[in-house]
Parts: structure tokens; C-alpha cells; sequence
């Protein structure tokens, strides 16, 4: 760890990536977890990875701002509606970066994704297709069981990290992080339903 200002956490310098512990509260984001995996139309689509077509291994919804169209291996994606939990809570990143000793950003798009458990799990990429921009921001919420974040550079400068997400957890993922480094979630012996949300801003 290379600061901490409560309640901010910087984990890395550069690029910046920072942690918020509590962004809603433990009742406040259980209750909201439970919400969101009860009532989005979560999916499991194909993608197509080296010319082949395989279901992905977990759920996701794509949902944001009606123009937030997304495309990424070989498929676009149109934005579901803002369901009311998740809009409150990109208000509340939003609020949360405003009155920081961060720079602040603007959010109109959300990828969730659902874990039923520790077999389900995110390959390794980046988060920099066209529409993100050229040097996206990603801010990520973990609801749910505690799982590592595994992170890589592309110019292997250094050795491979975990960053933990625990549960009502912040993620901020600053300038200059897509461009550098890969994220994945990776197998885990971990029981437990998680559901992550990373809000992007789509150009």
C-alpha cells in the first residue's frame, strides 16, 4: 500500500488505483445485492475468443444511458435501463468522488457481473475498447464473497498482484491502468455469490 487517507486507500501510484471500504453500508449493500440478483434479467452470452464461440462463465447485464452501446469480442451490447439500486448507486460514487481529494468523474454505463461461486470467473483483459475513450476510468463496486483481483502488467515490469474485493468495496481504477496493466478474476475455492458492477463512461 503506498497511502492511505481514510477512507481512501491508494494501492497503487502509478497508475493511480484507490479503495473505498463502506460505499453504502454492510445492511445497505446486502440488501441491494439480493435485490440485484433477484431482479435483472442477467444473461450468460457467447463470445466469440480466437474465432470460436463459447459461453462466457458467469452472468452479466449490460445496462446504462440509452446511447452506451458497447462491443466487445465480437458482440455489441445495448443497455438495459438503469435499474433504481444501481442508478442511486452511481449517484453515490459520483458524490463519493466530488467531495475527495480525487480528481472527479462522470459515469453513464455499468457492466454487472454475477459469480454464483468460485467456479465462475472473468479472463484476463483490459478495459479499453474504442468507446471507453483513450484512457478510461473504471470505478468497480464488490458486492458479495471477497474474491482477489489478479493483475498483471503488459510490459512484465514487475511480478503479477492480487488487489482483494471485499464485500460494499470501491474499486477506482485511475488514468493510465488499462493502458499498463491486464485484470482478471480468476478460480477460487471461495463459496458465496458475488455480483461486481464496474461503471464506465462510454464516449
Amino acid at each position: 500500500m503506498i497511502e492511505s487517507l481514510q477512507p481512501w486507500q491508494c494501492l497503487l501510484a502509478q497508475p493511480p488505483i484507490w479503495h473505498y471500504s463502506g460505499v453504502l453500508g454492510d445492511e445497505h449493500a446486502t440488501q441491494l445485492m439480493y435485490r440485484l440478483d433477484s431482479e435483472l434479467p442477467w444473461e450468460r452470452p457467447s463470445l466469440t475468443l480466437y474465432g470460436r464461440r463459447h459461453a462466457i462463465p458467469r452472468q452479466q447485464v449490460w445496462m446504462g444511458d440509452s446511447h452506451a452501446s458497447y462491443r466487445y469480442s465480437g458482440r455489441d451490447f445495448t443497455p438495459a435501463p438503469w435499474h433504481p439500486g444501481v442508478a442511486d448507486l452511481k449517484q453515490r460514487i459520483e458524490s463519493l468522488l466530488a467531495v475527495s481529494h480525487l480528481p472527479s468523474w462522470r459515469f453513464n454505463s455499468v457492466l454487472l457481473n454475477r459469480y454464483e461461486g468460485g467456479d465462475d470467473r472473468m479472463g484476463w483483459h483490459s478495459d479499453d475498447e474504442p468507446e471507453l475513450g483513450d484512457d478510461p476510468v473504471v470505478a468497480a463496486v464488490s458486492l458479495g464473497a471477497e474474491r482477489p483481483l489478479r493483475m498483471r502488467w503488459k510490459d512484465k515490469r514487475a511480478e503479477a498482484f492480487n488487489l482483494w474485493l471485499p464485500h460494499d468495496g470501491l474499486l477506482l481504477m485511475g488514468p493510465g491502468t488499462q493502458h499498463w496493466l491486464q485484470h482478471a478474476l480468476l478460480p477460487r475455492r471461495i463459496p458465496g455469490l458475488r455480483i461486481s458492477l464496474t461503471f464506465r463512461h462510454v464516449e
